[in-house]
């Protein structure tokens, strides 16, 4: 009981620590999360064959690995079971199971995939907490992924249609290709969604991804703040080199880098 308790506590401060092994090893998961999504996104079309299958177990069995870990520390597991990043892991291992039996079959469930993108906000997570850098550039670098994750969760979303319904995408790349051309509003018309279905999703490929692609632009070109909560008033946005609220004038003490 006591050796089990032991390595309990061993597992958990390698998810939560703030030691320098801990934050290694959560960037060691995240260098995990960024391959896993890049090898979903370059084979989500390929045919299968012996070392994709491979290569998708050893990923299977990492991932289950990893999320039976969080699960055993976690204090709360019902509500780690809703989040949205668990959830896709669930879909991604069903695809990962079903595919050696139904082949080419589960080519959605393929594409779905992607959305393991979901874990960059893990990433963004931890940059805050150990980053200046990312601090400093913090909203210009969320938006960024925001857009990213939603370019990519809309092309698997139209793919689902091209498997089904929608003739005139032929690929992957097309449902890509369509997604940033309604998304940017630059409607070419050589590739169109005719059902219903594909034209309410190219609504909102065009209302949400417009705002997101304005955001991103506004936290590019805007004058940079820092999220720093002032503890007179609560004002969390202020310049990097500010000294004092503007809002309140109370004395802050914002981290920075120095000066050399």
């Amino acid at each position: 009981m006591s050796a089990n308790r032991t390595m309990h506590d061993r597992v958990r401060l390698l998810y939560e620590g703030r030691s320098q092994r801990a934050t290694r090893f959560r960037y060691g998961l995240l260098v995990f999360d960024a391959v896993t999504i890049i090898f979903f996104l370059a084979t989500a079309t390929l045919s299968l064959s012996l070392w994709i299958l491979v290569v998708d177990a050893i990923l299977g069995v990492l991932i289950v690995l990893d999320m039976a870990a969080r699960f055993w520390i976690s204090q709360n597991r019902w509500r780690l079971l809703r989040q949205v990043h668990i959830l896709v892991d669930f879909v991604v291992l069903a695809s990962l199971v079903a595919a050696p039996f139904v082949g080419q079959g589960l080519a959605v469930l393929r594409i779905l995939r992607a959305l393991r993108l979901i874990h960059s906000y893990h990433l963004l997570r931890d940059l805050r907490r150990d980053s200046r850098w990312f601090r400093r550039h913090e909203d210009a670098l969320i938006s960024a992924v925001n857009l990213v994750v939603f370019i990519f969760a809309m092309t698997a979303l139209v793919s689902v249609l091209r498997v089904t319904d929608e003739p005139a995408l032929d690929s992957y790349v097309d449902a890509l290709y369509f997604t940033v051309a309604a998304l940017t509003t630059t409607g070419f018309g050589d590739v169109t969604l005719t059902t219903t279905a594909g034209k309410l999703l190219s609504v909102v490929i065009m209302v949400v991804g417009v705002g997101l692609f304005l955001q991103l632009a506004r936290a590019i070109f805007s004058p940079a703040k820092v999220k720093y909560t002032c503890p007179e008033c609560g004002l969390n946005r202020h310049d990097p080199d500010a000294i004092h609220c503007k809002h309140c004038g109370h004395e802050l003490k914002i981290e920075t880098e120095g000066v050399m």
